[in-house]
């Protein structure tokens, strides 16, 4: 049976691409034209010491079980990504390998911009970034919470071990929808560079956008672009110390990217709205924030008019209609820019017979912009202009104040004016993440077939964001109480001496801000999180066989561990004095939980009739959390039955449990931007009387209320200490398919069933809002706080809430069908086909016990987030030569077509299905150095168009830029040396 590298059977898995179906040819005819061609067998040279380690007995381990003896097999359905997938993909980050998987869900990534906190992270099952467990060599990444995908040197990943199903009784608390492991190189003899250069390479030809556009007076983009270039250096270098006793591998990278705003790309230049009869097409529509100026008296005689400046610069105000939409798309970064240094080091030593002392430390400090349209005195917040103020013009005056000039009285407003000209500047989060990562332990064998590891990690996460060109509102409101003063227009503060500084802001006409304003309402806000991890392991293993303790009808013997860890993880965040001011709190808090595990693996029948093997696993920990009033248990039972050795058939059971994490517990409360819309809000509100009662609306400002502006209410989100843990149980049933006949084919197909019960999460705001508006359900109506001097739910007071909370269930189902064959060509050399595909069966959601649920297989939208197609697969086909000189690869990733989660009709309420083909080819320079190249979205296709009421979440410039190639064709070189 081959072996992939780590201890995978061959049998298990269809990698990709696959070198490993026909690893067992390979051992005895190395050079068998089918056999990993040039750039697998440099960059996964540890495939041959294991199979070696195999056939000499050494125990080896299977990511989702520590139970190490020989010829072990993973009994839960695991998929394995190598080093070779990864440079075919001309990926430098390792998260968008994943997202390509048909199990992964694309979650955080380089291409979200406003919101983004510039992590990447893996989503698999689309149940959450934070139910699925990140190990690398069998250990937590970082803190649950904090994981980043960008902390791993892809240059130095040797595979990636993807299982499916609940593996808490093995590796602890988070571990729900499975585990995702990364193997990386970590004892190099000599030295490893690797240099890669890629950009973006587009033609706009979209003529139905770009007609759209025309018809709005919006800045076309340029037909042809070339941007968004990356590059990404490394180097690793290890020597054998103490005659092979030993190893120190170190490295060190480097990796740049540069930003792609909106504006450049056709289907995200102008923010889109749904138009035509029954939402049939898209019209370019935008902020009512806009660059002219909004203004929506709040008391006076103007109440509930909506007014706008001129365009002309003339201080006059008209109503306000949907010509001034700003478009606030153009400036927004679709690539966010980034620059980010990895290092570090592993080590190990063998002092003696008995005991190996090992170690790590690894760094990263990634530093990443995001940016977004310039900042606004938004509508929201209630500014106060006296009537005196020596900026209004009469027509203004009389409009806001309707007194006889030079009324000393003040009005409550709304302003919507955003400054772009003269000294304006886009908003832009500065998002800097410094992590560190040490581990260190000793492990041994004390006996023969009994061996222990004990060992520590410790982690820390610093996080730190500084959000620019900001319009402070309370200074901006100073800046609006202006009087004249011997001619000059002097703010009341600076004669009061409340605020000396503040500078006279002239909303009332465009472009009437000074450089001195600008510079006095630009305000920064600064917020910093501490997050830190501490595990200690203990445990021991053994391979009982040693000892005669086997089963009488087979020849292995019982595989036993014993463990306990303590695990401690706390946080702090802190905020700076105008972030508190704008609603961001800050908090911290500790907890811990000590756990003891077991788990056991017996081999009951071996070479006998009808049973080539049969073998059963089991599995418990409990587990003692310092802020839960008891302990929890979680446990699992696997079974593997192979009648004969062309055909296993495999099974398992898991309960899990995944305990609120930090910031679940901790989270500051802040407000946000949701997309949603008030039904109690317009001159004739959609919601009746009575429900709007249950929001908390005055009968007296029933059909007074603004909307939110553009949809985009305010949402207040934050943790929860009353938080108890999730429970899952999780099934899985496949088999895999080696016929003797046909040696080189690999088939797995298998079924998983996964439920989350109280499961942590927020109520959608879109939800709260359909439930509450359309059903006057109490619960959800309760969620809604009203400003009470106007009954907004956006702006400084009012808001949807969405904070942490025990909420329904969560389920999915589906099956995974994995393929892998290779066929030798003689002097042609050999062709290599893999496929994984994934068919979903339902990913439903109870939002709440008793509330009706939902299905979102084959749904996106506000409700049910990206794209989750009923199927997806990817198949890639490699051409190696047969002198290992080069190879040739064509991919083939396939996402099946969606539908709104809506009923109401809107433009593209179904996205059609996709396919998107990649090429890449590797050649030997010479020994040690091969090149590679290749072209992503090799046909350039755009990615779906949507307007913004058919978007959920990870949404950016009209599409899912996670799921759909946004930026269109790129290209990439890169050259890897070995010495």
């Amino acid at each position: 049976m081959g072996v992939l590298p780590g201890g995978a059977s061959a049998q298990e898995v269809a990698p990709l691409p696959s070198q490993d179906a026909q690893v067992e040819a390979c051992k005895t005819d190395p050079n068998n034209p089918a056999c990993p061609r040039l750039e697998e067998a440099q960059s996964t040279p540890e495939a041959a010491t294991v199979s070696d380690e195999q056939q000499s007995g050494e125990a080896i381990v299977v990511t989702g079980t520590r139970i190490r003896r020989p010829n072990l097999t993973s009994n839960s359905p695991l998929t394995s990504v190598d080093a070779a997938e990864i440079r075919y993909q001309g990926a430098v980050g390792v998260e968008n390998v994943l997202n390509r998987l048909p199990q992964v869900t694309p979650d955080s990534n380089e291409n979200g911009s406003n919101g983004s906190d510039g992590t990447a992270r893996v989503n698999l099952r689309n149940l959450g970034s934070t139910r699925n467990l990140v190990l690398v060599n069998g250990q937590r990444l970082l803190p649950v919470q904090a994981n980043d995908l960008n902390f791993l040197p892809s240059f130095l990943v040797q595979r990636v071990d993807v299982v499916t199903g609940g593996a808490s009784a093995v590796y602890g608390s988070d571990a729900i929808s499975g585990v995702v492991n990364f193997i990386l190189r970590d004892n190099l003899n000599g030295i490893r560079a690797d240099v890669q250069y890629g950009l973006a390479v587009h033609e706009n030809n979209n003529e139905f956008i770009r007609g759209i556009q025309r018809q709005a007076g919006f800045r076309l983009s340029n037909r042809n672009v070339a941007d968004g270039q990356k590059l990404d250096a490394n180097i690793a270098f290890g020597a054998e110390m103490g005659d092979g006793r030993g190893n120190v591998t170190a490295y060190f990278g480097y990796r740049d990217y540069k930003p792609i705003t909106q504006g450049t790309r056709d289907v995200s230049s102008c923010a889109l709205n749904a138009a035509g009869d029954r939402g049939s097409t898209v019209s370019c529509g935008g902020s009512s924030n806009n660059e002219f100026g909004l203004f929506n008296p709040q008391t006076g005689p103007g109440r509930g008019l909506l007014l706008n400046n001129t365009k002309d610069g003339n201080k006059t105000w008209v109503p306000y209609g949907p010509t001034f939409l700003y478009n606030y798309a153009p400036l927004n970064y679709f690539q966010r820019s980034d620059v980010r240094y990895t290092a570090g080091a592993f080590a190990k030593y063998e002092v003696t017979d008995y005991a190996e002392v090992y170690g790590s430390a690894m760094f990263m400090d990634d530093h990443t912009f995001s940016q977004v349209a310039p900042s606004a005195l938004f509508q929201g917040f209630t500014y106060r202009v006296n009537c005196d103020n020596p900026l209004l013009s009469a027509q203004q005056y009389g409009l806001l104040c309707g007194a006889a000039p030079g009324s000393t009285a003040t009005q409550d407003l709304f302003v919507g004016y955003r400054p772009v000209a003269g000294n304006a500047r886009p908003r832009r989060d500065d998002l800097r993440h410094t992590d560190y990562r040490f581990t260190g332990g000793v492990r041994g064998e004390i006996a023969e077939g009994l061996r222990y590891d004990v060992n520590a990690l410790h982690s820390v996460v610093l996080f730190n964001e500084t959000y620019q060109n900001d319009i402070d509102p309370a200074r901006a409101n100073r800046g609006l109480q202006v009087v004249n003063v011997n001619g000059v227009p002097t703010c009341k503060s600076v004669i009061d001496g409340t605020d000396p500084n503040c500078v006279p802001l002239d909303v009332f006409r465009y472009n009437g801000i000074s450089d001195a304003a600008f510079s006095y309402i630009y305000a920064p806000t600064s917020t910093e999180g501490v997050d830190k991890e501490t595990v200690l392991n203990a445990n021991i293993s053994a391979d009982l066989g040693t000892y005669g303790i086997r089963s009488p009808w087979s020849s292995q013997g019982v595989g036993f561990v014993l463990g306990i860890e303590h695990r401690r993880e706390s946080l702090r965040f802190t905020a700076d004095a105008l972030a508190q001011q704008k609603g961001t709190l800050n908090s911290q808090g500790a907890f811990n939980v000590t756990e003891l595990f077991t788990e056991i693996e017996v081999p009951i029948l071996s070479d006998v009739p009808f049973a080539k093997e049969l073998v059963i696993n089991g599995g418990y920990r409990l587990s003692n959390y310092s802020n839960l009033s008891k302990a929890v248990s979680t446990y699992k039972g696997e079974v593997s039955w192979a009648p004969i050795s062309d055909i296993r058939l495999r099974g398992s059971y898991n309960r899990a449990i995944r305990a609120p994490n930090i910031s679940e517990l901790f989270g500051p409360q802040i407000r946000g931007n949701v997309i949603a819309q008030d039904g109690c809000a317009g001159a004739t509100p959609t919601a009746s009387r009575d429900v709007c009662r249950l929001t908390g609306l005055p009968d007296a400002l029933y059909g007074q209320v603004s909307e939110c502006p553009t949809d985009f209410c305010t949402g207040l989100s934050g943790g929860n200490l009353a938080l108890k843990p999730e429970t899952a149980d999780t099934y899985t049933a496949g088999v895999v398919l080696n016929p003797g006949f046909l040696k080189r084919l690999t088939l797995t197909v298998d079924y998983f069933n996964i439920k989350v019960r109280d499961y942590i999460g927020i109520v959608a705001p879109a939800l709260t809002t359909e439930q509450c508006f359309e059903n006057a359900n109490p619960f959800f109506c309760a969620l809604i706080t009203r400003d009470p001097r106007n009954g907004v739910i956006f702006g400084d007071v009012g808001a949807i809430a969405s904070n942490t909370q025990n909420t329904g269930s969560l389920a999915t189902s589906g099956i995974d069908i994995g393929f892998s064959f290779a066929q030798p060509l003689g002097s042609l050399g050999a062709l290599n086909l893999d496929a994984q595909g994934t068919w979903l069966n339902e990913l439903r959601t109870e939002p709440l016990p008793g509330l009706e649920s939902y299905d979102c297989k084959g749904k996106n939208g506000q409700t049910c987030g990206q794209p989750t197609p009923e199927w997806k697969h990817q198949a890639r086909l490699t051409w190696s030569d047969a002198e290992q000189v080069g190879s040739i690869s064509l991919n083939w990733r396939y996402i099946g077509g969606t539908t709104l989660d809506s009923t109401e009709p809107v433009f593209n309420s179904r996205i059609k299905a996709y396919s998107y083909f990649d090429l890449a080819a590797t050649a030997k320079v010479q020994d040690g150095i091969v090149f590679r190249a290749g072209v992503n979205n090799l046909f350039d296709k755009d990615p779906p168009i949507l307007a913004l009421s058919a978007l959920g979440g990870f949404n950016n410039g009209n599409t899912y830029p996670g799921v759909y190639d946004a930026v269109g064709r790129t290209v990439f070189v890169g050259l890897t040396a070995e010495f």
